[in-house]
């Protein structure tokens, strides 16, 4: 039996062709090729396609970055001007031509938060919908499995975990430059790169360093014209778009000022138990940007509206001249390694305490980052912080709490500083999106 089979059955329960079999036989008379023979209905097609492309995401390290499509991304950015949104549409164009046949290698070169992440993804996301495997990682993250296997004396693992990154037919290497740059880490990523550059292995890079600052091996690979095109993105941060220049340029409230209380949608298609779960939901976030205190912690599917939620609590929060910094966590740790940079204009130590300090913070997608031992001893520290001073908390999660850290689930569950509350709708998919 297959993996989607397991996990999907045969076909839709309620499907008027196949009644939930899966499968369909042609009305043809005997002597017909198709006689007697079964064939897969459209409804068991489907959950397989669906099936195969979740495990293609999950083995590429994509699954919570399933929402980063070329649907998804605003070509006009956030409040930019208009040669900043022609750079962006023609990078657009190039990566959605580069994720349809992908050939040689494509460099998105950009600051932080200019979209070059979610460009990487959609490609990623958009081979995977076609059948393809590819991997997306952090060069970060991926240096440090790579040193944790060695320091576990898993050789074997790490070398097939190695020649699968070196080998894999679209490999896509998020934030090149942010890693601490020890002989260890450049020669790894030599050897990678190399590998990739003799054998036209189509490979996608971002990165916010000038390639003039890589180590020069790695720059000789990303300028070859004859395999590689970089594609510089000069669009700035849109998390700070219709932020004030004043505020943290880790506040990403601006980009989520359409998410309001005003604009929340208590879905009327919902079971009415979930509908009344949501309806708790908007009630009990309502009362918290009223009076924020202590934590609030919001668990669901992605697409449930608790992103919508946390940003209508910031918003309203915000509105009132009070400061708020809003985040997600795999951003909130892009801005914390990229402090170690030789080039950064900010030292981790400030970078850290702005957020740890935060009169009320914001932390979105707790979970979604790649859960290295850095990160993790990072989180720690922060909500360790925070619990102890008890200061103004959100977070949400689409993880169930045992799958998180224990040392930070413990405190996301403790009553006594805060409410956890778990949103039971499903993820909303209609045409008006009302949040995450």
């Amino acid at each position: 039996m297959t993996y989607s089979e397991q996990h999907y059955g045969a076909g839709d329960p309620d499907c008027p062709i196949c009644g939930g079999v899966g499968y369909v036989r042609y009305d043809v008379p005997e002597g017909h090729p198709h006689f007697g023979k079964a064939f897969d209905c459209e409804c068991r097609r489907a959950r397989v396609d669906a099936a195969r492309q979740a495990y293609l995401r999950r083995l590429g390290g994509l699954e919570h970055l399933a929402n980063k499509t070329f649907d998804t991304f605003s070509r006009d950015g956030v409040g930019l001007q208009e040669k900043d949104r022609d750079n962006l549409q023609r990078v657009y164009e190039r990566a959605a031509a580069y994720a349809d046949e992908p050939q040689g290698w494509l460099v998105l070169a950009g600051g932080y938060g200019c979209g070059k992440t979610h460009l990487a993804a959609a490609i990623a996301n958009a081979q995977i919908a076609m059948g393809n495997k590819a991997i997306f990682i952090t060069v970060p993250d991926l240096l440090d499995h790579l040193r944790a296997s060695y320091r576990t004396k898993e050789d074997e693992e790490d070398e097939d975990s190695f020649d699968e990154v070196r080998n894999v037919p679209l490999l896509i290497l998020d934030d090149l430059g942010t890693e601490s740059p020890t002989s260890w880490a450049i020669e790894k990523l030599y050897q990678i790169l190399n590998h990739r550059y003799i054998v036209r292995l189509p490979t996608v890079v971002t990165t916010n360093r000038n390639l003039e600052e890589l180590e020069l091996r790695l720059r000789s690979r990303l300028s070859d014209p004859d395999i590689c095109e970089v594609v510089p993105i000069s669009a700035p941060d849109y998390r700070r778009g219709g932020v004030a220049s004043s505020q943290s340029d880790l506040n990403g409230l601006g980009f989520y000022s359409h998410m309001t209380f005003d604009t929340f949608e208590v879905r009327k298609d919902l079971p009415a138990a979930q509908r009344d779960n949501l309806k708790r939901a908007f009630k009990l976030a309502k009362s918290y940007a009223d009076q924020p205190q202590g934590w609030l912690v919001l668990i669901g599917v992605y697409g449930c509206g608790k992103t919508h939620l946390a940003a209508a609590i910031a918003n309203s929060y915000a509105a009132k001249g009070d400061a708020v910094l809003f985040v997600t966590v795999p951003d909130l740790l892009d801005h914390l390694r990229s402090t170690f940079a030789p080039d950064s204009t900010v030292s981790y130590d400030k970078r850290f305490n702005e957020v740890k300090t935060a009169s009320l913070l914001v932390l979105d997608d707790l979970g979604t980052e790649l859960a290295s031992p850095w990160a993790k001893e990072k989180l720690y520290q922060l909500f360790n912080y925070r619990y102890n001073a008890r200061l103004p908390t959100v977070i949400t999660t689409s993880h169930e709490l045992e799958d998180i850290d224990p040392r930070l689930a413990t405190r996301m569950r403790d009553q006594r500083i805060g409410t956890l509350f778990a949103i039971l709708a499903p993820a909303y998919l209609g045409e008006k999106v009302s949040g995450r």
